[in-house]
């Protein structure tokens, strides 16, 4: 399946992650990005409770309909999926960031052919990596994050660009880990992401965005990619 995000998509398309305010959520609209990620899960600094997710997913897609609204979860039960997937305010896409299995993905898949199923996979060595190719047939794109003993995202942490840069995935995947706007040169002319996933280096605390930064990554996503296309 094609994943297409975006009215203004780059040849980079772009996501900000951890968004936890309405207010944010349009400004970063306004800058041109073509997906935003809400935390579902609670442990999590950036954790966004239902009643406002469901608010923020609301007013968003009536301010920005092609914006990609992005669920974030982990190893979430079968009625807590059912349940956010139905009534106002939902997403078009769930991010499952926990230990879901091929045969979970695959089912979740099938069961909700509405919303596009993504699974992210932190990145250690080359066996996390065959791991990550093991999803290519039951996800509809990865998202490939830096490895955390006790994190499962949002880090700031980098993966090495040398461990992937010779990977070639079938579905469209996601870089994700200390995404800023002074990495992108290096990151696009070694890597060819699909798109890049950004959080913790945006803010100015957990869940609160820098929005000259999150514009600052934008206007360097789309310099690179610029000046590549002239090649």
């Amino acid at each position: 399946m094609a994943l297409i995000v975006g009215s203004k998509k780059t040849s980079t398309a772009i996501k900000i992650c951890g968004i936890t305010k309405i207010t944010q959520a349009k400004a970063i609209a306004s800058l041109g990005v073509d997906a935003i990620g809400v935390i579902g899960v609670e442990k999590s600094p950036r954790f966004v409770s239902e009643k406002d997710r469901r608010i923020l997913f609301s007013e968003i897609n009536k301010y920005s309909p092609a914006l990609k609204r992005v669920w974030v979860i982990a190893d979430m039960n079968d009625s807590q999926i059912k349940n956010g997937l139905e009534g106002h305010g939902t997403p078009s896409i769930i991010q499952l960031h926990g230990n879901e299995s091929q045969k979970r993905c695959e089912d979740l898949r099938k069961r909700y052919p509405e919303v596009q199923w993504w699974k992210a996979i932190q990145i250690s060595n080359k066996l996390d990596l065959k791991k990550a190719h093991d999803y290519e047939s039951c996800a509809d794109a990865l998202l490939l994050d830096a490895w955390s003993p006790n994190e499962l995202g949002g880090t700031g942490k980098r993966l090495s660009l040398d461990l992937i840069n010779e990977e070639n995935f079938q579905i469209p995947w996601w870089l994700a880990g200390g995404i800023s706007a002074e990495w992108i040169p290096e990151v696009l002319n070694q890597v060819k992401p699909f798109g890049i996933d950004a959080s913790s280096r945006l803010e100015q605390s957990p869940g609160i965005k820098n929005i000259e930064l999150v514009n600052n990554l934008v206007k360097a996503v789309n310099h690179v990619n610029s000046k590549l296309s002239k090649k």
